[in-house]
């Protein structure tokens, strides 16, 4: 093979490698390059939808910083927080945001705000007591002893004009000997048989009863005492036996036709209680049953101990259920005539320090519920509601069901929250 065929061949190998690299390179830019591209366009898409990650401590959220590391307070490991992706670019940074089913575990419950007139709701505790004004004390009308005892235990009923003791007494008996004597002489000395009448009157002889003694000329020793009102005995002072004098007490009687129920209220709760309201209350021993009555007395002085004052309500007794220490429970709703028109909130919804109040607002066209902080001020208490001076407004949708759980997630995050009014940055540490 001479020279000149050689290089016929080199020349004709040289084309056929040509002609395949440069189908190699055709088809890397058919194919590989479009794979690159999409690879180049996909990474470039992640990078768009990545976040700067933050971390913080559980313990103290404050803290926050952009890698992971330690706690500079605690030492704890720091935790990453949830950040928030495109679709949720409408919630505000500072709010906190639940997934629906988070919000559904912590019972998340919310109340639009409104106006109203308020009427502060009063709580009252009290006892069921008797009326002072009817309960008397049976005393002995003269010197003797105890003959007989017709009433012999605490709790028993007696009748107005029922014998409830038989005294024995010779003092008695000499009087009603002056009165014969007075008698003979009345012609001559006819004041002697007055006084001799009086002196019987004053220990509670009737005039038939001086009458009978002057025409039988019986007498006896023995006097009958009288109840002198209808009711029920609290306290039994004598014996069948004993010796008493004029004026001892022999039982106390107790009439429970119309009682008391004597309530204790706060001083803050007395500007709204007046004499003359309608009360109705309730008692345990009756479950289902209410009960009415008035106010007729307010203690003018506070127990320095308990800083409360009584509170009189007048109640009748129809039909004898009100016993003496039933407790008792009143609910007052009184009107708050200065405060018109204003905006009251359930108090389940606010959470208070001492110093601040505060109430998580729902944020509106938001993809899952989001919620903002919300510093509030305070007017008076309602019982289960607060009137607002200043904070939120009318159609304002705040939590009233698990404000507690919001709150616990604003702290992990790092965001303000009843405890963590001012939020550090993640160099102010």
């Amino acid at each position: 093979m001479d020279i000149i065929e050689i290089k016929n061949i080199l020349i004709k190998n040289i084309k056929y490698v040509l002609i395949l690299i440069a189908g190699l390179f055709l088809g890397w830019l058919i194919f590989g390059g479009s794979g690159n591209h999409d690879v180049m366009s996909e990474c470039g898409h992640i990078h768009e939808e990545v976040t700067e990650q933050v971390w913080t401590c559980s313990m103290h959220p404050q803290i926050k910083q952009d890698k992971p590391g330690k706690c500079p307070i605690c030492g704890m490991d720091l935790i990453p927080l949830k950040t928030s992706g495109q679709a949720e670019g409408a919630i505000d940074p500072n709010a906190i945001q639940l997934s629906e089913e988070a919000a559904a575990l912590a019972n998340v419950q919310t109340t639009k705000v409104s106006r109203q007139n308020p009427v502060k709701e009063i709580q009252l505790y009290g006892t069921i007591q008797a009326d002072e004004r009817l309960s008397q004390s049976q005393t002995s009308h003269v010197n003797g002893r105890i003959e007989k005892l017709s009433v012999n235990f605490t709790g028993e009923s007696v009748r107005q004009g029922q014998t409830i003791a038989t005294i024995y007494s010779p003092e008695l008996l000499n009087a009603q000997q002056e009165l014969l004597e007075a008698g003979k002489m009345q012609a001559v000395q006819p004041a002697l048989v007055q006084a001799a009448r009086e002196k019987l009157r004053l220990w509670k002889l009737s005039d038939e009863q001086i009458t009978e003694i002057e025409q039988s000329k019986n007498i006896s020793p023995l006097i009958e005492i009288k109840a002198n009102t209808s009711g029920i005995v609290v306290s039994k002072k004598v014996n069948q036996g004993d010796y008493v004098n004029q004026g001892n007490v022999l039982f106390d009687i107790a009439n429970f036709s119309q009682i008391w129920a004597m309530f204790d209220a706060y001083e803050t709760d007395l500007p709204f209680l007046k004499t003359g309201d309608n009360i109705a209350f309730t008692l345990q021993a009756l479950p289902g049953r209410t009960f009415t009555g008035k106010i007729s007395f307010i203690d003018p002085v506070l127990d320095k101990t308990t800083r409360t004052a009584k509170v009189r309500v007048e109640t009748v007794n129809r039909e004898m259920l009100l016993k003496p220490e039933m407790y008792a429970n009143a609910i007052v709703k009184a009107p708050l005539k200065q405060y018109n028109n204003e905006i009251v909130i359930p108090k389940s919804a606010v959470l208070w320090t001492g110093k601040r109040s505060i109430v998580y607002v729902k944020q509106l066209d938001t993809n899952s519920p989001a919620f903002m902080l919300r510093e509030i001020e305070l007017g008076p208490s309602l019982g289960d509601s607060y009137v607002v001076i200043s904070g939120v407004n009318d159609g304002d949708e705040i939590v009233s069901n698990g404000v507690f759980s919001i709150d616990a997630s604003a702290q992990l995050e790092g965001k303000r929250s009843m405890m963590n009014e001012e939020v550090f940055s993640k160099y102010n540490y």
